[in-house]
This record gives structure tokens, C-alpha cells and sequence, in this order.
């Protein structure tokens, strides 16, 4: 792991700012942050790179010019695969009122970009009566519009779920139905699909589809080609899996990556997961 540090660690929580911005890290190689929680709300904003963050009740995929939303107090992991940059913004709970009251991946403007940008390169204990102050007041209302994304991937914590969705994870290729998994996993076929229902919100198909798409984000934003990608995830051709694609996300690959990419520049720094 290389990372790039140009300004100290802080106690995040112990920072008496409304809004803190911490500027990004240069990570080379895969890497991974334990399970811990702030009190303060975060925003991790991905510049380069996906970033994979899991809570309690979901998975998220956080791929280049979006961001994942967590209120305070709630526990994750992050893990990055290959090059990767973030940055992250952390928010005094009385000041997230009005932000998602749930983790969620946003869609960042190029305004919103470049006021998270400006306000990580802020003193920790810069004016709050000066300008600094008045550009995260803006921010803050430019958080509260921003688009949500559908890049949530919802898991369980009943052991055959789990069981399920890591075989799934290990082989995403496989085409076996819900009645095959169903017996896979010790369930029936109407016990399986009611669980799934009930506890993550979607049908097995559904989840089988949103599974693809988050693996297919990971790998794009590698450079690998839609046709590879295509095949790894079972599918007989690349136009079939551009039609699945472009009905989850509203887009084909080609087009809501180079959207996602077409605002982005680097930057060096820290970061804290």
C-alpha cells in the first residue's frame, strides 16, 4: 500500500467544526479499513477508483464522481481495489437534519465537486463567521439536493442468505434458479423468495441484476471491456448485458462512465475511511 499524506490525522469527532473535509489518499494497491463508526455523519467522495463499503443491512459500491452518504454512528468497513483517490466529508449530526437519514450513494455535481475540493483544503479550526463558513453553508445545501444513485446492494444477516449471496459473489456467472438455490441453502423456493422480500426489499432476480451491475462498475473502471465483463457475469452476448445495464442504471456502461469521469482530476492527500 503507498499512500500519499500531506497533512496530519485528527480525532475526527473531536474537530469542533460543523463541517470538516479531509483530502484524498493515493493508495497503489488493494486495501482495506476494519469496521468502525464515527459520531459524525461522512460523505466519501471517489474520485478515482471503486470503493466498497459495507454496513449492517447493505453493500456499496462507490465508483469515480459519486459518493456514499453514512449518518453518524453507523458501522462500515472500506475496502479499495487498485488505484484509488477519495475524499471525505464529515458533518456534525445537528447539522445533517436535513441529509439522508440512511446510507445512500450520491451523485455529485461538478458544484459540489469543487466546494467538497475547496473546503478539504480549509485549517481544521478555519472561520466559521468568514468565508470559509459561507461556502459550507453552501455545501451543505448542495448535499441536500444531490442526486441519489442506485448502487445499493442490500444482504442479510440470516446465515443462508449470506451463504447465498457469497456463492453468488464467488460465481456470478451462475444461472441456477431460485428453486436450485433454494435447495442449495436448505430453504424451499417460497420461503427463499418471501426472506428475500422481506429482508432486503427485491425479488431474487432483482438482486441478481443489481449483483451484476455492481460488479460490472468495478471492473469498467478498471479498463476492463464490456464483452470480457459480459461474459464473466454469464451473459451470452454484450448486448445482452448493456440492456440489463441500461434498465438499472438509465444508461449503457460506455456513456454513465465517461459521465462519471468526464469532471474528474486528481489530487493528493489523505484519507480517512
Amino acid at each position: 500500500m503507498t499512500v500519499q499524506i500531506v497533512r496530519p490525522r485528527f480525532d475526527i469527532d473531536q474537530v469542533p467544526r460543523t463541517i470538516f473535509a479531509v483530502q484524498s489518499s493515493t493508495i497503489d494497491e488493494d486495501w482495506e479499513v476494519a469496521p468502525h463508526r464515527h459520531h459524525k455523519a461522512q460523505l466519501i467522495y471517489t474520485v478515482r477508483g471503486m470503493i466498497r463499503c459495507e454496513v449492517a443491512n447493505g453493500l456499496w459500491l462507490v465508483p469515480p464522481q459519486c459518493a456514499l452518504w453514512m449518518p453518524g454512528n453507523v458501522l462500515h468497513n472500506a475496502q479499495g481495489a487498485g488505484s484509488t483517490e477519495a475524499y471525505c466529508l464529515f458533518v456534525d449530526p445537528l447539522a445533517a437534519a436535513h441529509l439522508p437519514q440512511n446510507c445512500c450513494t450520491l451523485s455529485v455535481s461538478p458544484l459540489l465537486r469543487e466546494l467538497l475540493l475547496q473546503a478539504s483544503t480549509f485549517d481544521p479550526f478555519y472561520d466559521e463567521q468568514g468565508p470559509e463558513g459561507r461556502l459550507t453553508t453552501v455545501l451543505l445545501d448542495q448535499l441536500a439536493t444531490a442526486p441519489i444513485e442506485n448502487l445499493h446492494l442490500p444482504v442479510s444477516d440470516d446465515a443462508r442468505i449470506r451463504q447465498l449471496m457469497e456463492r453468488m459473489l464467488h460465481n456470478p456467472a451462475d444461472k441456477s434458479t431460485l428453486s436450485q438455490w433454494a435447495q442449495r441453502i436448505g430453504m424451499s423456493e417460497r420461503s427463499l423468495s418471501r426472506t428475500l422480500q422481506q429482508q432486503m426489499g427485491m425479488s431474487f432476480g432483482h438482486w441478481r441484476r443489481q449483483l451484476h451491475v455492481m460488479l460490472a462498475l468495478q471492473r469498467l473502471t478498471q479498463g476492463e471491456s464490456v464483452q470480457r465483463i459480459a461474459l464473466d457475469l454469464g451473459y451470452e452476448s454484450a448486448s445482452g448485458f448493456v440492456t440489463m445495464f441500461r434498465k438499472a442504471v438509465g444508461k449503457p456502461p460506455a456513456r454513465y462512465l465517461a459521465e462519471r469521469n468526464a469532471s474528474g482530476q486528481t489530487a493528493g492527500g489523505i484519507i480517512t475511511m
